[in-house]
């Protein structure tokens, strides 16, 4: 019998186009023979299933059913495509524990910790991974421009610290550029991180489970027109993403097992993408995310092309995966 699956998309977050992006791609490469999926859009407003003429069916969040046609459909399994919260920081992960409800994405715990970028950074540094210089700020807090400067030195980023897509960063060069950062950081989230700036090759790791196995997918290296992997370079052309990355074997070996242990050691499951800079041969974490992106063009299925994986397989593991 064909499994019911929701593909949760939209969101809360500045990444809610995005996320509608990588749902509808989603739901136009499941395998029909294996799979009815359905459509969940996520608003702050309301929660609804999209019907194949774009009707609109209210979901019920008592259990996460839908009725159409008078009928009422529940869910053998959801795919998360939402980008930032509620997605990918652990709420719906929660909620669908709670309702018992395989997912594809990982448990509410350790998406949390790998949204909050400075609490994933804190819990992966006694374990060796290595990371940029860094500095935290709450809003509200003084901003000691002096010290931040001393810590981090310039030219440094400023991240909001649970945002994804390049959303509220900044590259500064200059100590009077500093505070504008922060602004549009804080604009983002009430959380800032400002970290040193590593002047290395930038690349782009995929690690899965693919068929009940971790895999390592093919690595890409970010090479982009403009100061940094920012949004424009990211969703509007202005970088290239080269798949294999041009790194020597040593640093492929050195970022694969750093990559695959993160994977592991935080118990994480479903589709991941870190993001590293090699100085030398060694690889720093910038961040893990866990909901990446997925339309055709987004850096993981490139990925998975490259290493052989055509897209209905690679939604269809997922869905596997989390029903075992």
């Amino acid at each position: 019998m064909k499994k019911n699956i929701a593909i949760i998309m939209g969101g809360y977050s500045s990444e809610r186009d995005i996320s509608i992006k990588s749902g509808t791609v989603v739901h136009s490469y499941l395998d029909r023979n294996l799979y009815n999926p359905y459509r969940i859009l996520i608003s702050n407003d309301e929660w609804i299933c999209l019907g194949d003429n774009d009707e609109r069916f209210p979901v019920d969040r008592s259990d996460f059913s839908v009725f159409i046609s008078g009928k009422k459909i529940n869910f053998d399994c959801v795919f998360n495509a939402i980008h930032g919260t509620p997605g990918e920081d652990g709420l719906m992960q929660a909620y669908f524990e709670l309702l018992h409800i395989p997912q594809t994405a990982c448990e509410h715990y350790q998406a949390a910790l790998t949204f909050n970028k400075r609490d994933l950074l804190s819990t992966l540094k006694p374990y060796g991974i290595l990371c940029a210089e860094s500095y935290y700020l709450n809003l509200g807090d003084t901003i000691d421009e002096e010290k931040i400067i001393k810590k981090v030195g310039l030219p440094c980023f400023v991240k909001a610290n649970r945002a994804g897509s390049s959303y509220g960063i900044s590259k500064v060069h200059k100590k009077e550029d500093l505070n504008i950062a922060i602004e549009k950081a804080f604009a983002e989230d009430n959380e800032v991180i400002i970290e040193s700036f590593l002047d290395g090759t930038e690349v782009s790791v995929g690690v899965i489970t693919y068929n009940g196995e971790v895999i390592v997918l093919p690595i890409t290296e970010i090479v982009t027109e403009n100061d940094f992997f920012d949004y424009e370079a990211k969703y509007e052309g202005k970088s290239n993403e080269i798949t294999p990355a041009r790194i020597s074997e040593t640093q492929k070996n050195n970022v694969d097992k750093r990559a695959k242990y993160i994977y592991t050691a935080l118990g994480l499951k479903g589709y991941t993408r870190s993001e590293f800079i090699f100085i030398g041969d060694e690889p720093y974490l910038l961040e893990v995310n866990t909901t990446p992106g997925l339309t055709e063009e987004s850096i993981l299925p490139q990925q998975a092309k490259k290493a052989g994986i055509p897209l209905k397989d690679l939604f269809g593991s997922a869905i596997e995966n989390a029903l075992r």
